[in-house]
């Protein structure tokens, strides 16, 4: 670790360790899954810096409108690591925070429910982009669990339907799958960015961990943020879109330095 780093991760706890009841706020990207396994998107080995034709699997009008499209959303969510991953100290250390009544709310733009996992309280976790757990229907809006539908992939659906009884009982739904989060294209749920909004203006530190700040309209809520007085602490593997916003910038290993900023406030 640098001099420079070093620094920074002091600086950072320092704010950390004088927030009050509730008054930390954070806003997490895929960066902060990486250590489980799961690969960020946007990141220098991300999924689509990568692959750019997977970007089209998250796409909403190419998924809805064609077949070949969803066929490889779901042999791509076969092999997916969500299925087997676990909470990274990162995640860990903010379970932590929120346990000392000091963290308020996670804001997350990922989907894989690591945080739910990682123990921290349901209520206090916005899945902005929803999550991969549950699959929906996109006709009658019926929920499943998405490892079940993976099954039936398994067995050779390769565009599995829905099969909820219709209400006239002419046979099954049959309407398009697709797991519970937000696509390209599609718009987010207009309350959970409000409430996300409302925490991250009333916050003492808004803390942006494992994101590039590049997604609107979340990326928002940080400026929005800081011109309400909120303190910014951003720590990201690399440059971020906001870092001209931030009190501080930590760069460097997620799981290893979150961890750090929690000894600060209870020693």
């Amino acid at each position: 670790m640098s001099r420079g780093e070093g620094r920074a991760i002091e600086r950072a706890s320092e704010l950390v360790a004088r927030v009050s009841a509730g008054g930390l706020v954070a806003l997490t990207g895929a960066g902060i899954s990486t250590d489980a396994g799961i690969r960020d998107f946007r990141g220098p080995n991300g999924v689509w810096t990568t692959n750019p034709g997977a970007e089209r699997l998250s796409t909403l009008d190419a998924y809805l409108g064609d077949e070949e499209t969803r066929r490889a959303a779901w042999q791509s969510r076969l092999s997916s690591p969500v299925w087997g991953a676990q909470p990274t100290p990162g995640h860990k250390a903010l379970v932590a925070l929120e346990r000392l009544d000091l963290l308020s709310l996670v804001i997350t733009q990922i989907t894989d429910g690591l945080h739910l996992l990682a123990g921290h309280q349901p209520d206090r976790v916005i899945e902005i982009h929803g999550t991969a757990h549950w699959t929906e229907c996109w006709s009658c809006r019926d929920r499943r669990p998405t490892l079940s539908v993976l099954e039936r992939v398994r067995a050779g659906e390769a565009d599995p339907r829905c099969t909820r009884a219709r209400t006239d009982g002419a046979g099954e739904c049959g309407g398009i799958l697709k797991t519970a989060t937000v696509s390209f294209g599609q718009s987010l749920d207009s309350e959970a960015l409000e409430r996300a909004s409302r925490a991250a203006a009333r916050a003492q530190v808004l803390l942006a961990v494992g994101t590039t700040l590049e997604v609107q309209p979340v990326a928002g809520i940080v400026p929005l943020a800081k011109s309400r007085g909120t303190a910014v602490v951003i720590v990201n593997g690399s440059p971020t879109a906001l870092d001209s916003l931030a009190d501080v910038v930590v760069r460097g290993s997620i799981s290893e330095v979150l961890p750090q900023l929690v000894p600060a406030v209870t020693s």
